[in-house]
């Protein structure tokens, strides 16, 4: 039997993969304006996948850490952790806060994360975790 979610992911992924710059630029324009495209985008998929080992196995989440240089012209990068997640998920936003600062703690730079939310709900868009709550 098949697993919906790696039927779901592998295409996410190479799509991404494929088409990192208009994804941003349509979903994501204020990041997108910030990055160099004249640079290449690399992916560091290994890397996420060490920090967190169920992000490439979760139910219908898609986990792309991208690194992206700035517009600015320095030679800074910026992590750019983008996911996927096709249903109400209640632990999004606490998931998204642990990856950040595990991030955070290997690279000494905090990602910009961005979320697309393709599940059927209008009303739910989870926008920051609060510890504690």
């Amino acid at each position: 039997m098949s697993d919906p979610a790696a039927e779901f992911d592998g295409p996410w992924k190479e799509a991404l993969e494929q088409y990192f710059q208009p994804f941003a630029e349509l979903l994501f324009p204020e990041v997108a304006r910030e990055i160099d495209w004249a640079r290449p985008v690399e992916f560091l998929d290994k890397e996420l996948q060490q920090l967190a080992p169920n992000a490439a196995t979760g139910r219908g989440t898609v986990d792309k850490l991208a690194r992206v240089f700035t517009a600015q012209g320095r030679e800074e990068w910026v992590l750019v952790h983008v996911e996927v997640q096709s249903q109400q998920d209640a632990d999004l936003s606490q998931r998204m806060y642990r990856y950040n600062h595990r991030l955070e703690d290997k690279y000494g730079k905090m990602p910009v994360s961005v979320a697309v939310l393709g599940d059927a709900s209008r009303s739910w868009c989870p926008m920051e975790f609060t510890a504690g709550r």
